[in-house]
């Protein structure tokens, strides 16, 4: 008798093993500096928490994910026996459409209410911005109430209110979390598709990381719409930085700010 692997267990653990296969890839290729969004040094220097604890802090975030995708997938579950449709390309296409839509909705907001709240961004949101200067396996290193709130809950919301399957939220939610390794990586690199068709990337990301720019790009993990239409867009240009590598420069009049 064969071993089957359900959808459900799936959709729970692939995402997380995608987190760290993706970014150790990204792990040899810091060593190019004249890719990085910040030289090395700086990495060293100004990030005020080891990667010892990032670590740690992801794995916490992770298995709060794990937990509530389980519960999430047995109370939504059908237990009818009844087989399954997979719905068509079209359908899937629609699907990850609106979950895109609504995670990036949900993050925004939450997100900009944790950098105006000066209680929750104190105790909870500053967490995530002790990486000055981002790396991929950092992605996720939050405060555990922030992981469950903005992570968890908006993906749980994306997988509800799109209507997907278990099995496509495999597919959707690795996606998701590949995007959201790469807008941490602190590299530009030549012929990255994310920065192709996404212009929520890695170096719009890495400026809300830096001190003049955590008032702006709240927006995560895909689009910049809600920035825009709501006055929290940053402008930035791609300059070469001294001794190597590139720099995401805002546009003066808001450096200036």
């Amino acid at each position: 008798m064969g071993f089957e692997v359900s959808d459900e267990l799936l959709g729970t653990f692939m995402p997380i093993l995608v987190y760290w296969v993706y970014s150790g890839i990204y792990i040899p290729l810091g060593s190019l500096e004249n890719y990085r969004l910040h030289s090395k040094k700086d990495e060293d220097e100004k990030n005020l928490v080891s990667k010892g604890t990032v670590v740690k802090g992801v794995i916490l975030q992770q298995v709060v994910q794990a937990v509530v995708a389980i519960l999430l997938f047995t109370v939504t579950g059908d237990d009818s026996g009844a087989a399954v449709v997979q719905p068509s390309l079209i359908v899937l296409a629609r699907q990850f459409f609106i979950a895109m839509l609504v995670l990036d909705t949900w993050q925004y907001f939450m997100h900009r209410y944790m950098h105006h709240n000066k209680f929750l961004y104190r105790h909870i949101h500053s967490q995530h911005h002790r990486l000055v200067v981002p790396y991929a396996f950092g992605a996720l290193y939050n405060h555990p109430v922030e992981g469950l709130l903005l992570d968890t809950i908006g993906g749980a919301l994306a997988f509800l209110l799109s209507g997907m399957s278990p099995r496509a939220s495999i597919f959707f939610f690795s996606f998701a979390t590949v995007k959201t390794v790469d807008d941490h990586c602190g590299l530009w690199l030549p012929g990255n598709l994310f920065h192709i068709f996404f212009r929520n990337n890695s170096a719009y990301h890495d400026i809300h990381h830096q001190l003049y720019g955590t008032k702006y790009n709240f927006s995560q993990p895909f689009f910049v719409m809600w920035d825009k239409i709501l006055g929290t867009y940053m402008p930035f240009s791609l300059e070469k930085r001294a001794g190597g590598g590139v720099e995401a420069r805002p546009a003066k009049e808001f450096k200036d700010n």
